[in-house]
């Protein structure tokens, strides 16, 4: 290993630890002793100087690290390091966004994700998703012409002014300067029909944006003591729990319980769900844990953080949830309240988003009736997936002996149990596998795993034609 990066890896340990003065003077002797030696246009040499950088900032010394921003950006520049300037655009728009100029965070994050993304870092994110309604023609047509760099910091807040950006909102002063930014569940719960251009068409509300990275997002917030001093572990732990979600899916219950991993050393993480289809569902999430309402309201203050309202005493089981237990997120107060009031109309709205029907050829109609006989009979598969919502009128749980499947994300739960899910818009819903966590690639896999759990003796035929029909839901 280099010596730059022994002294950043250094660096990132004391700045962990809280000594940013040792970490600024540790760096500051392995840059100068790159000069020294003429290694001073090298990749670990910038990325080294933007981990210094970084650690001013965190002193404080603001002004001191936003001028050595703009020289080492310029000179990572003319030195062709695209790693050093990857690692520079990104170390400068954090200090950009704390010191309030968030145009200039917004331009330097730009650059440092389209670096990133020419590497192959993890940080490449999907992009978000934009409501093609929400373009003016001649915006649209100007898009179409390839006029428009979508990649420019001018476009994005130009979208975000027409609200055009699925889940993201943008505050924006007189001056037309944006001042915050916020997301809704549509960030996750929506995505669009790419009839305009990938990641732009009209807008699917409820339909899960299984191309989200939201890992990666949360990977690069600028400052993670909030989730560090809530899980009680360091920044590389929770840097490691974050890069193993990959995209389409999120860990709504490692700020309860601080399980990142299951035990064959997985990502505790599950697939986004859907939000259509609820009407007449009881128990919403994989595991059951309340109503659709009961979700949102945790979801709103426990995950968005936004100012509310929340009661669960099942939270305060330190032997389930120890980090729910320990931070009281059982019993969260705020006033005045922001988030109840909303709930209602929010409940009545999901409940209205109807299932989509899946596209004309999509599956084979004679396979698919031959599919529900099976479905209905033989399969066993209607003595849970019940007509006409696919999953049990009541309480729809079932044991993870049941379904022969491992317990750990329903011991996550309250209820120790998985909830039946609903057998509508699968096709929807299909980017990253089925079940939970997406361990079934496809839903033959899915047919094949009941076949062994149930010994129901299917035939190759019969196994096909049931897949049809779960193709025709």
């Amino acid at each position: 290993m280099s010596v730059p990066r022994v002294a950043m890896f250094l660096c990132h340990c004391h700045k962990s630890s809280g000594d940013l003065n040792r970490a600024v003077r540790i760096g500051e002797e392995a840059l100068q002793g790159c000069r020294d030696q003429g290694l001073d246009g090298s990749d670990d040499y910038f990325m080294l100087a933007a981990t210094v950088m970084e650690a001013y900032g965190d002193l404080g010394d603001e002004a001191h690290a936003a001028a050595w921003a703009r020289q080492l950006v310029t000179q990572a520049e003319a030195a062709g390091s695209r790693s050093g300037q990857a690692a520079l655009y990104w170390n400068a728009s954090l200090l950009a966004e704390r010191d309030g100029r968030l145009d200039d965070a917004l331009e330097y994050s730009h650059r440092a994700i389209a670096h990133l993304g020419e590497l192959g870092d993890s940080r490449d994110l999907a992009r978000l998703k934009v409501d093609s309604a929400a373009v003016p023609a001649q915006t649209a047509a100007a898009i179409k012409a390839g006029r428009v760099d979508l990649d420019d910091p001018a476009v994005t807040l130009a979208l975000l002014k027409l609200n055009a950006v699925v889940g993201v909102k943008g505050v924006f002063n007189g001056s037309g300067q944006i001042t915050s930014m916020g997301i809704t569940c549509a960030l996750c719960h929506s995505t669009v029909d790419d009839s305009f251009a990938p990641g732009i068409g009209r807008r699917l509300d409820g339909w899960p944006n299984r191309d989200l990275n939201v890992g990666a997002i949360i990977s690069l917030a600028p400052n993670k003591k909030p989730l560090t001093d809530l899980l009680g572990v360091d920044e590389a732990a929770v840097g490691q729990a974050l890069a193993a979600w990959g995209p389409g899916k999120f860990d709504a219950t490692l700020s309860l319980d601080g399980k990142a991993f299951r035990p064959d050393g997985k990502t505790g993480a599950t697939l986004i769900p859907p939000a259509f289809g609820l009407a007449g569902v009881d128990l919403a999430t994989y595991t059951g844990w309340g109503s659709v309402t009961y979700w949102n309201a945790l979801v709103a203050n426990l995950e968005m953080h936004g100012r509310g309202n929340f009661d669960d005493d099942r939270l305060d089981d330190a032997s389930q949830f120890p980090v729910a237990a320990r931070n009281r997120l059982g019993h969260v107060r705020n006033q005045p309240d922001l988030v109840t009031p909303k709930l209602a109309a929010l409940h009545v709205y999901q409940l209205a988003i109807p299932a989509p029907k899946p596209p004309r050829g999509y599956f084979d109609a004679a396979a698919a009736r031959r599919g529900r006989v099976i479905f209905e009979g033989k399969g066993q598969c209607q003595s849970c997936h019940m007509q006409p919502r696919g999953t049990q009128a009541g309480w729809n749980l079932v044991t993870p002996a049941d379904i022969c499947t491992d317990a750990f994300t329903a011991s996550r739960s309250p209820t120790g149990r998985y909830r039946t899910t609903p057998l509508v818009g699968i096709f929807a819903r299909s980017k990253g596998g089925f079940y939970h966590d997406g361990r079934y690639a496809n839903l033959a896999a899915v047919v094949e795993h009941y076949d062994d759990c149930r010994g129901l003796g299917l035939t190759a035929r019969e196994k096909a034609d049931l897949v049809q029909y779960l193709r025709a839901r």
